[in-house]
């Protein structure tokens, strides 16, 4: 009997899916998709489950008409409809979820006011697993904002789907505790001319690693994913996209920005397009800027844009990594504002754009002053 060699994946689509963590070697760091992520630091996460386990609990308040939260068994046929793991803590994330937080809006639903949803880690000492599942209805609109907070090691699956004509505006803030530890895998999967604006911001954790993919299945599909995070003394914040395009006539946009300062900062974005060769009128750019505030932090940007057909409506990727612009400071300065006040009114602008995208006003107040107040600790 002879036994065929089995031919590596010619693209990321491609790579081996199984809910089975045994399918998944352990992790080495040599591996392409881990060799910028610091291992050691990822706790019980990577290895296999410890023999401590920590929950996170759920908090959200009044919600609005047409949102519904609720807990679900693993059993229920929709927990990993939309998400088959690709990696082995996706994977042990999803067999050691028992049980899944529920987000529903119904069809026809036009929710006026944002529902909000919090994560909240009872502590860091133990492994926790996590699992959301968010359904929007066909034609609904809705925006939703989860938030993490408090002190976690967490692996946790999102999965997002949206039905034909449905709008969602996803709005992920992390911001844990110093001690914090999470690896998570969003994916969202698209309908016939469905459209989802993901705005990713993180802020808090010792390590976070976020990996977003999409998926078409009907055209006119649009899938807008945009991050902002800031990254200080000793963190690693890393996020990695993979958009898929399978279906003819859909459209995405990446655009991620983030800010580094204090020795040991450190930062990964890798961005992944692919073109399938049935994906004819696509158009997509993804982009990503990193802005360095002082010495001894570091930038890794890895653009992606893979392409089988020639029939596409646009395509495009950049990465840019740089200082402060002296000629910016010393435009501001020259107007009489300090040197701290000028950098702080730089690295506003540098996000501006970004947390406009988020239509919560309240939580674009916090975010802004978060980022000034983490200006103001480095002595900016």
């Amino acid at each position: 009997m002879t036994t065929e060699a089995i031919a590596p994946p010619k693209t990321k689509s491609q790579a081996l899916r199984s809910y089975d963590v045994a399918d998944f070697p352990a992790l080495t760091g040599l591996e392409e998709e881990w060799r910028f992520t610091p291992l050691k630091r990822l706790r019980g996460l990577a290895t296999g489950v410890p023999a401590a386990t920590v929950k996170v609990e759920h908090e959200y308040g009044q919600l609005p008409a047409g949102v519904g939260v609720s807990t679900v068994d693993r059993t229920d046929p929709r927990i990993g409809s939309v998400l088959t793991p690709f990696d082995r803590i996706s994977a042990l994330a999803h067999g050691g979820a028992g049980q899944a937080l529920l987000v529903t809006v119904d069809a026809d639903a036009v929710v006026t006011e944002p529902a909000l949803v919090k994560v909240v880690g009872g502590g860091a000492e133990g492994v926790a697993f996590g699992h959301t599942f968010v359904e929007v209805g066909r034609f609904a609109e809705v925006t939703l904002v989860l938030e993490h907070v408090g002190s976690a090691t967490l692996a946790d699956n999102v999965e997002v789907a949206v039905a034909d004509g449905a709008k969602l505006t996803l709005v992920t803030v992390t911001d844990w505790a110093a001690d914090s530890v999470q690896a998570q895998h969003v994916k969202v999967r698209l309908g016939r001319d469905a459209r989802v604006t993901h705005v990713q911001v993180t802020l808090g954790g010792d390590l976070v690693r976020q990996f977003t993919s999409v998926e078409y299945t009907g055209r006119g599909g649009e899938a807008e994913l945009y991050g902002l995070y800031f990254a200080d003394a000793g963190q690693h914040l890393e996020h990695r996209q993979l958009v898929d395009h399978t279906v003819p006539d859909c459209r995405s946009d990446v655009g991620y920005r983030g800010a580094l300062q204090g020795d040991g900062a450190h930062t990964v974005w890798v961005g992944d397009v692919l073109i399938q060769a049935e994906a004819t009128g696509t158009e997509t750019y993804e982009i990503n800027r990193n802005l360095l505030l002082t010495d001894g932090a570091r930038a890794d940007s890895v653009p992606n844009l893979e392409i089988e057909t020639g029939e596409v409506a646009g395509a495009g990727h950049a990465s840019a990594t740089g200082r402060f612009d002296d000629e910016h400071l010393f435009y501001l300065m020259a107007r009489g504002i300090p040197e701290a006040e000028a950098r702080k009114l730089v690295v506003r602008g540098f996000f501006a754009e970004l947390i406009n995208k988020i239509p919560v006003e309240e939580l674009r107040e916090r975010l802004g002053q978060a980022i000034e107040d983490r200006l103001a600790r480095a002595g900016a």
